[in-house]
């Protein structure tokens, strides 16, 4: 039922967060007893940059109103608007093209094993994104990705 929920919650807000100049990164809902949370997740539709504070507002209010509007849950529920976050999995051409000028740890597969690496995003298209690691770059291509995720070093 929650992925039923999810995907109806989905079909919804996607024009929603469109129109509000944000991707719908995706929905997910969980219950506890008579209580349901909503977690609306959002980004930028593509290329570098962050939803700023203005403009996660701006989505929040849109969707708010959205499901004040068409009261898709039944019962009392919590609505949380977020960006996936500092540390997101990245797993479509989108996500590394998002990545342009982070770092980023990934593992990839080289002569059958899985090699890990942590870079920064350089470039990134539908097939392969670039890191530069310890100065010098290496292109890898995304049929090869086995993992990855954004990372935060101090």
């Amino acid at each position: 039922m929650a992925d039923a929920l999810a995907r109806s919650l989905t079909d919804l807000l996607t024009p929603v967060v469109e129109d509000a100049g944000a991707f719908l990164e995706g929905v997910e809902t969980t219950r506890a007893g008579r209580y349901s949370t909503v977690r609306v997740l959002v980004d930028l539709p593509d290329g570098p940059g962050e939803v700023d504070v203005d403009a996660l507002t701006k989505i929040t209010r849109a969707v708010s109103a959205a499901m004040d509007d068409s009261d898709p849950v039944a019962g009392r529920y919590t609505l949380e608007v977020s960006t996936p976050g500092a540390e997101r999995c990245l797993t479509t051409p989108r996500h590394f093209r998002r990545a342009v000028g982070h770092d980023l740890e990934v593992t990839v597969e080289v002569d059958g094993a899985d090699v890990t690496l942590t870079g920064t995003v350089v470039a990134a298209d539908e097939d392969s994104v670039t890191l530069m690691i310890d100065g010098r770059q290496r292109v890898l291509a995304l049929r090869d990705v086995r993992q990855a995720r954004m990372v935060v070093i101090f």
